[in-house]
């Protein structure tokens, strides 16, 4: 990739990619099959990640077509063995832990489908916008396999064991509203929104001290599931980083001075 030009034609056609100043749009690009995640698509997107210029400051995830995504491509699941089906979970994780655990926050913008590896994928990103249209479900049961792409790990936290269990068992179906109701996504936006939303927290998301945003995405999921006592050990390690960057100084001193707006109701 080219830093100065923004050059994403390393990627695999599955996926499409543009940048728009400090902030990256990454869109899965298979509509023709509901942009259903086969190898080549996941380890795009690990190459994405990867491969981010250093002054990107944040990423806008979104699907092209009427879905999001409608999860694992199926098709490649027929001539796996036990251990190959294992390595191939294993590389998911990897992938998308290199997303939640990467370099700047990610924004998903959700619409139609989100199922199965797709919702998966979307538990990885740090901030999510569904658009009316989007509805969620976990079919693995039905299809005789498990997830298998760190949804165990991930979405818990967002919903619930109990939710994913019948999710899971029940092979039901969540709405949008459903979905920000149980703090599946953190904003619900009516149809055709969601990209001007996404990029609208994506540049906010950039505005922000890098090392508060690394904080965020490194420091606080794992605070949470941590003791307290060492929980706010590291919450005070922290805090004392974060107030002893220069940019920090700044930024503090230009509030102090009237130099910076003041919280508002949105």
């Amino acid at each position: 990739m080219d830093d100065r030009t923004g050059d994403f034609s390393f990627l695999p056609p599955s996926l499409r990619a543009e940048r728009l100043g400090e902030i990256a749009v990454l869109r899965l690009n298979r509509p023709e099959k509901r942009n259903a995640l086969d190898d080549p698509t996941v380890e795009g997107i690990e190459a994405f990640f990867t491969a981010l210029p250093e002054d990107i400051r944040a990423v806008v995830l979104a699907g092209e077509g009427e879905h999001f995504s409608a999860g694992l491509d199926l098709s490649e699941l027929a001539e796996r063995d036990v251990f190959a089906g294992i390595e191939h979970s294993r590389s998911w994780h990897r992938i998308f832990e290199r997303m939640q655990f990467g370099e700047v926050p990610v924004v998903a913008v959700l619409h139609g489908a989100v199922i199965g590896g797709g919702l998966e994928l979307a538990a990885a990103a740090h901030v999510r916008v569904a658009e009316r249209s989007a509805f969620y479900a976990l079919p693995e049961a039905s299809r005789g396999i498990f997830v298998g792409g760190g949804g165990s790990v991930r979405l818990p936290p967002l919903i619930g064991v109990a939710c994913m269990m019948d999710l899971m068992l029940t092979g039901r179906t969540l709405d949008a509203e459903d979905g920000q109701a149980i703090g599946l996504t953190q904003y619900l936006v009516e149809a055709g929104e969601g990209m001007a939303k996404g990029l609208e927290l994506a540049k906010r998301i950039a505005s922000n001290a890098p090392f508060t945003n690394y904080a965020v995405m490194h420091l606080l999921p794992r605070i949470a599931g941590s003791d307290p006592a060492a929980g706010l050990v590291i919450e005070a390690l922290a805090a004392a980083i974060a107030q002893g960057d220069e940019e920090a100084k700044a930024r503090m001193k230009a509030f102090l001075q009237k130099r910076a707006p003041k919280v508002v109701r949105s």
